[in-house]
């Protein structure tokens, strides 16, 4: 008799065309380690592992043997710890790393969704962003005014994908439209522009009161360093940070680069874990961030969430992004009115993962 862990895949369709500067997404796939014990099969902990392709070090294609690798030195085991974790996963698997992490604490509380017993799942929401989706004019400003009716303060809007001069004019519109209400605006590039004019479009941008831009070029230090230093607008770091692992190359990434804001993603900054160390890094050297899921499934959007609510709340965080399938698993969250919050009236529907 002991621990057994299984392997769940399961693929997640958009609702729309979901595009972001890398091109068009027609479907998300993750992988699902369910943990029981032999003793009581009823408890299950579950815990997502869904990698980004061209952004992930777990390759998506590789994802299943690598699981099946892994969990196949855990089954019969009688103890399990994050001792376990760090012995088996690297570091950088990010991914991996909080399929694990989060598929533990879960069991560990009862196999009930729980994953930190804290204000969130008591019903203290938490403030997010609402995510502005790349795509044809009508179609971006269509969402627009849907955040905003809502009740949405913080618009996140993807940039670097389309003609540059339809971008400043879709910002143009937000401010000449919505100057009532005046949206905290945060612009996310994906790394999109080119290094020689990253500098003059940031300038352009900037007239449209930006309060920040994601990852604007590429990661690469020396062209990173001279875009946070000279930017009109704040830079948030994103993809620079994946794959950093090591706590002394992280400390030297930031006092190089010195950006104004770190955007943190369990399933590709070191898992719950790694993004730990990096909110303590930025604590230390004056540096703001926020939590955003990466197109997981409720599953780990609820883990995220309650790992968010362990720390004071000061920001919107981008953790809305669980209305965007068509298949996700109902579940006590919901999202509105610019925030996000569980309710412990409704029940998880997890058919697909437990029978």
């Amino acid at each position: 008799m002991g621990l057994q862990f299984s392997v769940v895949r399961k693929t997640f369709h958009f609702r729309f065309d979901a595009r972001t500067s890398r091109g068009r997404m027609p479907h998300k796939t993750s992988w699902f380690v369910v943990l029981r014990h032999t003793g009581n099969p009823s408890v299950a902990g579950i815990g997502e592992c869904g990698p980004l392709a061209g952004l992930s070090i777990e390759s998506p294609d590789k994802i299943e043997q690598i699981l099946e690798d892994i969990l196949s030195k855990l089954n019969n085991q009688r103890e399990f710890s994050d001792q376990a974790i760090n012995g088996l996963v690297p570091p950088e698997w990010s991914a991996v790393r909080f399929a694990l992490e989060t598929a533990w604490l879960d069991y560990r509380h009862g196999g009930r969704r729980l994953i930190f017993d804290n204000a969130f799942i008591s019903g203290k929401p938490i403030p997010i962003n609402g995510l502005i989706w790349m795509g044809d004019l009508d179609f971006m400003l269509r969402q627009v005014a849907e955040k905003i009716a809502q009740g949405y303060t913080v618009l996140k809007i993807k940039v670097g994908g389309l003609d540059f001069e339809r971008e400043c004019e879709i910002l143009e519109y937000i401010r000449r439209r919505y100057y009532r209400e005046n949206p905290v605006i945060r612009l996310d590039a994906n790394g999109a522009f080119k290094p020689a004019e990253a500098l003059l479009k940031l300038k352009e941008l900037s007239r449209f009161r930006i309060h920040s831009i994601e990852q604007p070029v590429a990661p690469k230090l020396d062209v990173m360093e001279e875009i946070c230093r000279e930017s009109p607008i704040p830079v948030a770091l994103d993809e620079e940070l994946i794959g950093i692992a090591d706590e002394t190359l992280k400390r030297n990434l930031l006092r190089k680069l010195k950006p104004a804001y770190l955007i943190l993603k369990p399933s590709l900054h070191g898992g719950l874990s790694g993004c730990a160390s990096w909110i303590s890094l930025a604590e230390q050297h004056n540096i703001g961030w926020w939590i955003t899921s990466a197109l997981e499934s409720s599953i780990g959007l609820n883990a995220i969430c309650q790992f968010t609510a362990q720390y004071p709340v000061t920001c919107a965080h981008g953790l809305g992004t669980g209305q965007i399938y068509e298949n996700n698993f109902p579940s006590p969250l919901h999202a509105d009115a610019g925030m996000i919050r569980y309710d412990a009236g409704k029940s998880w529907e997890l058919h697909d993962l437990l029978t």
